[in-house]
């Protein structure tokens, strides 16, 4: 059996090829990176994977990724995937995402690649949920209130669009929150988590910076996500979305609290306007009926779990960076 990750360095990406690599048949995993990707989550696979330095912006280049790895199974997850920079770079976010997927997309259907291709979607396609409108569903309209959610709106459509379309065997997956080891820090609990292992170490003042912690969100393990990734090309159907969420939601402010209850320090926190976005979406949770339904899943790992493994993985890389 092959696979292709677009975006395996990543970290749903990277925890994707683990899970995959422990599966009981044999699966040959392949996975597209650019010459500027960072390398470290796949430290400990780079013998296991085939990695092809691919531009999915170039269209050339994505048929050579396909031609390399002919595969079996897709997964799309490669994105710009950072909400508070598409405020920055709108134009990028919104053009780069729709775009490097639909190369994706025409590669297939010109080399007739016929198998099933997740796109890894996102929550924050919902944007402006009303209290009523929670738990939301696939059903729930769709308000986009950032750059990043509307690129994102555009994929969920166009995989639609090429499924009824051209007959691509796309399965839409809307992953609400997904936490632990290697997330990028630029994200709201491992920035947090850096944070204490920095003071920890004694490399910064003690003090958290801080954005808005009123907004609820749901959380799931990655581990948990990409479990949920394979089963969602072998048990769903082509065309449909699906929510994958835990169906419980935390306040940004109880995640902190988890994580400075972790943490062996005491720490001030305090507000950072720079970290605050021109609008935020107030609540996001997740019911997930129609994908556990499809495919039996549970999440398994508890959220006190996930967050103690994201601290212990920035105490490794402070400790690491610092030759200590």
């Amino acid at each position: 059996m092959r696979v292709l990750i677009t975006g395996i360095t990543g970290m749903a990406g990277s925890h994707l090829a683990d899970y995959l690599l422990a599966l009981p048949e044999k699966v040959d995993v392949y996975g597209t990176f650019r010459w500027r990707s960072r390398m470290e989550n796949l430290e400990h696979v780079k013998d296991k994977v085939n990695l092809i330095q691919c531009e999915l912006l170039d269209f050339s280049n994505t048929v050579k990724a396909l031609e390399i790895s002919k595969p079996d199974f897709i997964f799309h997850l490669a994105a710009q995937s950072y909400v508070l920079a598409s405020w920055s770079s709108p134009t990028a976010t919104m053009l780069d995402n729709p775009r490097m997927q639909i190369n994706l997309f025409e590669a297939m259907l010109m080399l007739k690649i016929d198998c099933p291709i997740q796109v890894a979607l996102s929550s924050e396609e919902y944007g402006m949920v009303y209290p009523k409108e929670v738990p939301i569903n696939e059903d729930n309209m769709l308000r986009p209130l950032s750059p990043y959610a509307v690129s994102k709106v555009t994929q969920d459509m166009m995989a639609y669009q090429y499924n009824r379309s051209y007959g691509l065997k796309t399965i839409r997956t809307r992953a609400f929150n997904h936490e632990g080891p290697r997330r990028g820090d630029v994200f709201v609990t491992s920035n947090f988590a850096k944070q204490i292992a920095l003071i920890e170490a004694g490399l910064q003042e003690p003090t958290i910076y801080v954005g808005n912690l009123d907004a609820k969100r749901d959380w799931s393990d990655v581990r948990d996500i990409v479990r949920a990734y394979w089963l969602a090309v072998n048990k769903c159907t082509p065309g449909e979305v699906y929510v994958i969420a835990s169906g419980k939601s935390f306040r940004v402010q109880e995640m902190l609290d988890i994580l400075l209850n972790l943490s062996r320090v005491k720490v001030e926190v305090k507000e950072d306007p720079a970290r605050l976005r021109p609008s935020d979406v107030e609540v996001l949770q997740g019911d997930p009926s129609k994908f556990k339904a499809a495919t039996g899943w549970e999440p398994e790992i508890p959220l006190n779990q996930t967050l103690e493994d994201l601290l212990n993985h920035w105490r490794e890389e402070v400790s690491r960076r610092n030759g200590s």
